[in-house]
């Protein structure tokens, strides 16, 4: 999962560049054109992960410009391409906008694509996070990442490290690993095949989990996102600080619109929660992804989060736009 790394990041401000996407979204970012580091490591209740130097690596969609800036194409794992107001997250569009958004807050760029390469020991008590999600040695996903890519792949250039990510599992130790693995993975990020892995994992930890409880809560999109985040930062566990725990919190507040409760109640409450779990940790203590983001998107109404749609995460120096 992602750890949050508290880091300023030298911005360069090229002006509004504005892209028409493939799943048809226009994308722009206004304050950082461009970021070479991250500003918020990535934060879950077991797993972080930091999106590094943004070094483009080939991307798994051949209609990706490696020199865009700030722009992606729709995730090819998307399942529906619909572009209708009321569309859920795993649409094409509104997944491509989540991927953006939390790219936002874990790599001060839009540019999510741009981190499958990227890995680094951010010194949060998980060993090494990479990946576009942040995946951990030290929390069992990126474990799992490569256990299952070896099995698709045999051979591969990460798989002479899994005994190291099997006795490294559950520690912050990087022991036997190093340099060498860190090379080694962003030499597979190159990989088409690593890159399709790193999202199929994704969505199956993660993104797919959140979307389908979000549905079974009857939310919309920005709940879904909402749940998608969080599950990212905190982790699918039960504990008070994980995503289960923290939807447990907000269920004692408020009640679901599947339970007959009011939408954006229900949602403040889990925001609440959520921030109260961010706190309780110094790595996930930065909340502007909830305070000037995703609570941004709640007063203003935009349940189905639909652009054009405007952000800040680290402050007013730090601001987004997808229109």
């Amino acid at each position: 999962m992602l750890p949050l790394r508290a880091r300023k990041t030298t911005i360069i401000v090229s002006g509004l560049a504005a892209t028409v996407l493939a799943a048809g979204v226009a994308t722009a970012v206004v304050g950082p054109a461009q970021a070479s580091n991250r500003h918020g490591p990535r934060h879950h209740g077991h797993h972080a992960a930091p999106t590094g130097p943004a070094t483009a690596s080939p991307s798994a969609d051949p209609t990706t410009d490696p020199t865009a800036t700030a722009t992606t194409t729709a995730d090819p794992a998307a399942t529906s391409t619909s572009t209708s107001a009321a569309a859920d997250l795993d649409s094409a569009e509104k997944k491509e906008i989540a991927m953006q958004l939390v790219s936002s807050a874990e790599n001060s760029s839009l540019d999510w694509k741009a981190q499958y390469g990227y890995i680094e020991d951010i010194d949060d008590g998980r060993g090494y996070t990479g990946g576009i999600i942040g995946f951990t040695s030290g929390t069992h996903d990126m474990l799992e990442l490569v256990e299952n890519y070896t099995d698709e792949h045999p051979g591969n250039g990460l798989a002479a490290y899994l005994p190291a990510l099997r006795a490294v599992d559950g520690s912050d130790s990087t022991a036997g690993l190093g340099s060498a693995y860190v090379k080694a993975w962003k030499a597979e990020a190159k990989v088409t095949a690593f890159q399709e892995a790193q999202n199929s994992e994704r969505d199956r930890v993660y993104f797919g989990p959140a979307v389908d409880q979000a549905k079974k809560d009857g939310l919309r999109a920005l709940g879904q996102f909402i749940y998608y985040d969080a599950i990212v930062m905190h982790g699918p566990g039960d504990d008070g600080v994980s995503f289960g725990g923290i939807r447990a919190t907000a269920l004692k507040k408020a009640r679901t619109p599947a339970q007959g409760g009011d939408e954006t109640a229900y949602l403040n409450a889990f925001l609440d929660a959520r921030k109260a779990a961010m706190l309780t940790e110094e790595a996930h203590s930065e909340t502007g992804r909830v305070d000037t983001m995703q609570r941004v998107f709640l007063k203003e109404g935009n349940l189905d989060l639909n652009p054009p749609l405007r952000w800040a995460v680290y402050g007013a120096d730090d601001t987004y736009e997808i229109l």
